[in-house]
Parts: C-alpha cells; structure tokens; sequence
C-alpha cells in the first residue's frame, strides 16, 4: 500500500514539528541549568530540581554559549532536564594511562584528582592544574585524549544503524539475487543504483567504476545516516557528527589516500610536467597544479563542515530570539515564538534537504576525483 503524498508530507511536518518543540524544550532545560550542583560520576545520572536550587537573580541567557555548546563536542551527552550520560575520559600522559568518568568533572565546575595529575575541563578541553587551580601548560600539551566523547559515540552508534540496515540486505542479494526487493531493499536499492548509474560510470567510467562503488556507496550513506540523526534532537540523535572538522578531514584524507594510491602516470605526468608546455611556463603551471591537487580535498572538507554546521547555527539562533526577546518582556517572547517556530520548521525542511544534497555532493565530487585520476583509461574505453 502506497501512501498519498500529501498524507506523507503531513507526517513529515507533523514530525519536524514536534521536533522543533523538543529543541525549545532542550534549550529551555539549558537556560535553567546550574552545572555546578550536577552529580558525581555515573554512567547516566539523574537529580532532583530540589538539588538544584535556583539563583537569587535571573541567570542571563547566553546565546553563544548556547549555540557553542550544541553544536561542539562533548565529554558527556545530555539527554533531558539534568540527566546525562557521561562518557569515559581516557588520557595518555607521560606517566600513564587516566581512566574516569566524565561525570567527575560536574560539568567542569569540578577538579578531578587522577592517579597522576589533578584535571579540570576547560572549554571541553581537558586540562591540567597544579594546587592553586592553574593550568600546568607543560603537563596539558603532553596529554593525548582519547575519550569516548557525545560524536565518537555518535559515530559508533552510526555504524551499528549501517550495519543493522545493509548486512540483512546484502544477505537477501545473497541468497537469491533475482528477488524482487522488498521492503528496506526497496527503498535503497533505487538509491544504490542511482550512485552506480549517475555518479560513479559516468565520471570514472564503466571498465573501472567498481572497485570505487564500495568506498562511493559507504561515503554516501554514512554521512547520509550521521546528517540525519543530527537533525533528531533527542538521543541517539542530536550529535553534530559531520559538522566537525575532525571528522570530515578524515573522509577528505581517505579521498586523497584513494587517489595516490590509484591514479595512474598519466595523472602524473599532468600535475607535476604538463606534456607539450614549454618548461619555463611549468615553473608557473606546476605550483598551480600542485596547490589544486592539494585544494581538491580541503574544499571536500569545508563545503561539508561549512554547510552542516551552519544549518545547525541558524536553527539554533532562530530558537534563540525567543529567550532573547522573552527576556526584554514576555509578550514579546510570545510574539516572537510564533516567528521563530515558523522558520524552524521551514530550516528543519532545508536541513533534511541539506542532508541528502551534501551526502550527494561529497560522493560525486569524490567520483569525479577519481575518474581525474584515472584518466587514460577513462578515455580509452569511449566514453560519450
């Protein structure tokens, strides 16, 4: 049974909706939070508000605090009201491994005393402090964190979605390849095809589009699933996974990594001594193709970061003009909400746009890479 496309278009609306009263809701939680009574270390923590007592004056709203501190990473993943989970800290110092819960930094209004050095957080970042509460500058830059922080827990929590979709798909394939799909299949076996016929034949070329479709069909989909949670403001979602930089340097590295390995001489050839160019033009020609060769994968990583990261801002801000002019009085705030909700909703449709077009445009781009560097034989098989 087929549903009426107005009938889906309701329930999208109707979901992006509620979202968006989640998102006012998370910020709200936010405005009255008071991290320095938060609970000691456990894997998911819960208080009371009477633990939380609140301040003899109105707590300012900060909206770039705010922003900052959805859109960064975290040590730890807030789920609701003052209830969180908190992830393992793990540091490698020049004496040893630290082990702790993140809960022990209380939301960074408290010091942790490790079996090596005292630790406190400072901007998400873990630090080292001395007696007095300085910072041990020395001692910090030895430190290598290697936590569990909110986007590698996200990242692994990807993989088990990817993994719980594509392994029983790929089992179906198996077991009779002439099956009509059905189902989940259904739904991604038009998209696979879609980057098999559109995105890897036409720009690497039919003789060698397949050994790039594995890396192609994982690139699109995992940056696909991560956009997608993030725009879920609830746990498992809400982790802005492909909007750090981090992350999106190491997919535009693995692209670089595929093109070494693979390209050919006459790729080469083209970058480093550009066939029938006088040489005294070279010393210009070659810099220049050389800057691009390295540019290539940095802007791979930008337009990515760039684009998720803005729709998450811009998202946020909209949100943010309700407590900002709530504060002024409250019918402006009511005033306001209306506005706000409007734009929200219409972002949230332009983010889930955004979702599938940057995992589109990062798979193409990667495609068009690797034909680049393959050249020859994409010419050699007549490609028209």
């Amino acid at each position: 049974m087929i549903s009426h496309p107005n009938t889906s278009l309701k329930y999208i609306l109707c979901t992006l909706i509620l979202a968006v009263g989640l998102q006012f809701s998370a910020i709200a939680e936010h405005t009255d939070e008071h991290p320095a009574h938060a609970p000691h270390a456990t894997e998911v923590s819960t208080t009371s508000a009477d633990a939380h007592p609140a301040p003899h004056g109105e707590q300012k709203f900060d909206a770039g605090k705010m922003i900052l501190e959805h859109i960064l990473d975290a040590h730890d993943w807030h789920l609701f009201g003052h209830t969180s989970i908190h992830l393992p800290v793990i540091l490698y110092t020049d004496k040893g491994f630290e082990v702790f819960s993140s809960g022990k930094f209380e939301h960074g209004h408290a010091t942790v005393q490790g079996k090596h050095y005292s630790y406190r957080l400072h901007d998400e970042k873990v630090i080292v402090v001395d007696e007095t509460g300085a910072e041990n500058a020395a001692a910090t830059a030895a430190i290598k964190d290697i936590s569990i922080t909110k986007n590698v827990l996200a990242l692994l929590i990807s993989i088990v979605v990817l993994i719980a979709i594509f392994i029983p798909i790929s089992n179906r394939y198996q077991q009779n390849p002439n099956r009509a799909p059905s189902g989940l299949q259904s739904l991604l076996e038009p998209i696979i095809l879609f980057i098999q016929d559109n995105i890897a034949i036409p720009n690497i070329g039919k003789k060698n589009y397949g050994k790039y479709m594995p890396f192609l069909l994982t690139v699109f989909f995992f940056i696909l699933v991560n956009n997608l949670l993030g725009l879920i403001p609830f746990f498992p979602g809400g982790a802005n996974v492909t909007g750090n930089i981090s992350v999106t340097f190491t997919l535009s590295a693995i692209v670089l990594i595929i093109v070494i390995v693979t390209s050919n001489k006459h790729y080469w050839q083209h970058i480093l001594a550009m066939p029938g160019v006088p040489k005294p033009v070279l010393l210009i020609l070659t810099p220049i193709e050389i800057l691009g060769f390295v540019i290539r994968p940095f802007v791979l990583m930008m337009r990515l970061f760039a684009n998720i990261t803005a729709g998450h801002i811009v998202i946020l801000s909209f949100i943010s003009l309700i407590f900002i002019f709530g504060a002024m009085s409250a019918t402006a705030g009511y005033g306001i909400s209306i506005f706000s909700m409007l734009l929200v909703v219409f972002m949230s449709l332009l983010e889930l746009l955004v979702a599938f077009l940057q995992a589109y445009v990062f798979t193409l781009l990667s495609a068009i890479y690797f034909g680049s560097a393959i050249e020859e034989g994409h010419h050699e098989e007549g490609h028209h």
